[in-house]
C-alpha cells in the first residue's frame, strides 16, 4: 500500500495520532497545520487523498476544498471534511463543494480508517471503468485510444466524444439536441446541424467496422449505444 493521505488540522495532537494510525495500516503521511500550507503541499507532492479539518487558521478548510475542486489539476483528490462541528448546514456545504465524506470530532479512528479504505475502493474501481471492452473492442478513454483486435483506430476528437457520451448512456436513446449541446454546445438542432450528428455517426461506424452494429438509430429522435 502506497497510498499517500495528507492530514490537514491545527491540533497537532490529532495530526499525531492520524499520522500514528495511518502509518501503521501501511500508508505514507504528508502533514500540515493550517489551509496555506496545505494548499502548497497538495500543489508539491500530489497526495492520493486529504483529510481536511475546517476550522483552520490562514485558510479555512471550506475555501481549501473550494480552490482544489475548481482546478482540473487536484479536483480528482478525494476530500474528507474533519470538524467539531455538527450542523446539517456545514455538512451540506461540504459536500456542494465537492467533499467526498464528513466526519465530526470526536470521531473514532477505525471508523475513519474504513471510510478512507472505502474511498480508495471507489476509486480503483473508477479508474478500472476508464477503460471499457466490448468483445474485441476496447475503448481507453484516459487515453483517449479506441482498439479493435489491439489495433488503434483513429477517431477525430469529435467522433471519440460522441462514441464516449453514448457508452456512458448504458443504452439509453440520447436525442440529437441533447449530443449536440453536449458536444458541439449548439441549442436547438436546426437541418444542417442535424445532419452534422448523422454525419459523425455514420463515419464513427464505418471505423468501428464490425462494431457499427452497436450504434442504433432511434428513428427521427437520436442514437444509442448496444453494449451487448
Amino acid at each position: 500500500m502506497f497510498e499517500k493521505i495528507l492530514i490537514v488540522d491545527d491540533e497537532k495532537n490529532i495530526v499525531r495520532m492520524l499520522d500514528y494510525n495511518l502509518k501503521k495500516e501501511g500508508y505514507q503521511t504528508i502533514l500540515a497545520y493550517d489551509g496555506k500550507d496545505a494548499l502548497k503541499k497538495i500543489y508539491e507532492q500530489k497526495p492520493d487523498l486529504i483529510i481536511l479539518d475546517l476550522m483552520l487558521p490562514l485558510l479555512d478548510g471550506f475555501e481549501v476544498c473550494k480552490i482544489l475542486k475548481k482546478d482540473q489539476n487536484t479536483s480528482y483528490i478525494p476530500i474528507i471534511m474533519l470538524t467539531a462541528k455538527n450542523e446539517e448546514v456545514d455538512k451540506l456545504l461540504g459536500f456542494e463543494l465537492g467533499a467526498d465524506d464528513y466526519i465530526t470530532k470526536p470521531f473514532s479512528v477505525k471508523e475513519l480508517i474504513a471510510r478512507i479504505k472505502a474511498i480508495f475502493r471507489r476509486v480503483q474501481k473508477e479508474e478500472i471503468s476508464k477503460v471499457v471492452k466490448f468483445n474485441d473492442l476496447t475503448i481507453d478513454f484516459e487515453k483517449i485510444q479506441v482498439y479493435i483486435k489491439d489495433k488503434p483506430i483513429q477517431l477525430t476528437s469529435k467522433e471519440f466524444e460522441l462514441l464516449k457520451i453514448l457508452i456512458e448512456a448504458k443504452g439509453k436513446v440520447l436525442s440529437r439536441n441533447y449530443l449536440l449541446k453536449k458536444i458541439w454546445k449548439y441549442g436547438k438542432a436546426t437541418e444542417l446541424k442535424t445532419r452534422t450528428i448523422d454525419v459523425h455517426i455514420r463515419t464513427l461506424r464505418k471505423k468501428l467496422k464490425n462494431h457499427a452494429y452497436r450504434i442504433i438509430t432511434a428513428k427521427n429522435y437520436g442514437y444509442r449505444f448496444a453494449v451487448d
